[in-house]
């Protein structure tokens, strides 16, 4: 069984910062990328930022320069960054990895259960 455990959301006021934390856990032979998505009432889930396993990083627009995703391989985690935060990131966040059980097996989506992050004064 895999896991994916989120940490650090809360409450926090424009132009603050917070960091959310990811660990992967159970039976994991590899994995690919990892994320963070966010997700409001009433719309798709939006991705925010995903690393590969060698680092390299990509971002949404409206979060370039105020977030920062980072892992640790050998942890099994993964963080992101978040400052100068904006009402517009309210949202729950989403830990997600591409994984592999095995070392045969093909790698698939899993998913945290989200953290709650709200920005407002």
């Amino acid at each position: 069984q895999v896991q994916l455990v989120e940490s650090g959301g809360g409450l926090v006021q424009p132009g603050g910062s917070l960091t959310l934390s990811c660990t992967a856990s159970g039976s994991i032979w590899g994995i690919n990328d990892m994320g963070w998505y966010r997700q409001v009432p009433g719309k798709e889930r939006e991705l925010v930022a995903r690393i590969t396993s060698g680092g390299r990083k990509n971002y949404v627009d409206s979060v370039r320069g105020r977030f920062t995703i980072s892992r640790d391989n050998a942890k099994k985690t993964v963080a992101l960054q978040m400052n100068n935060l904006k009402p517009e990131d309210t949202a729950v966040y989403y830990c997600n990895a591409d994984l592999m059980r095995y070392y045969w097996d093909s790698a698939n989506s899993y998913w945290g259960q989200g953290t709650q992050v709200t920005v407002s004064s």
